[in-house]
């Protein structure tokens, strides 16, 4: 499972993460296998921002990680996405949270994503549509869910009844 956090603050969130999610099934030799509902969240960092809307999107991919990673900056970019400050407002965010059962530590792309256990808006949209999810080293990702369950967020009406994607074919087996 391939795991990715997508968020944004600036210029309708919800319609740019649902469009993220669209783009994110036609990427090459990627299949979405299910995405998340969509969660309203405080911002983490400067609380001088609007609030962001999160989700998480679970792939299966025949691309290399770094070859994703660049893959989920240009869809970024595309969005108009700028970086101003260190957790600032953004058009969109697209973080890669897990790559199967690896630890990958390379100067652009470090997975497990280092704070995804710390924060509330990754870990319920993670649980909600993997509630099994592991880290590499086996830990069950629920077993951090207490020490995050005090931090607010709200889960915005679905954007479709199903949120399992039923692919036309398989670009990633």
């Amino acid at each position: 499972m391939i795991a990715v956090g997508l968020g944004s603050n600036l210029d309708g969130p919800a319609e740019r993460v649902s469009r993220a999610l669209e783009a994110i099934a036609v990427l090459p030799m990627t299949r979405l296998l299910a995405h998340s509902a969509l969660y309203d969240t405080a911002p983490v960092g400067p609380q001088d921002q609007p609030d962001f809307v999160n989700a998480v999107a679970l792939l299966e991919t025949r691309l290399p990680p770094l070859s994703l990673l660049s893959a989920l900056q240009d869809l970024e970019k595309a969005a108009g996405r700028v970086r101003h400050r260190r957790w600032g407002e953004r058009t969109l965010d697209l973080d890669l949270l897990l790559w199967r059962d690896q630890t990958i530590r390379l100067p652009r792309l470090t997975v497990p994503h280092p704070e995804m256990h710390k924060r509330a808006f990754v870990l319920r949209p993670l649980l909600d549509i993997a509630p099994d999810a592991r880290l590499p080293d086996g830990r069950p990702l629920s077993d951090y869910w207490p020490g995050v369950a005090d931090q607010p967020l709200r889960r915005l009406p679905d954007l479709e009844e199903n949120h399992f994607v039923e692919p036309a074919h398989s670009t990633a087996s």
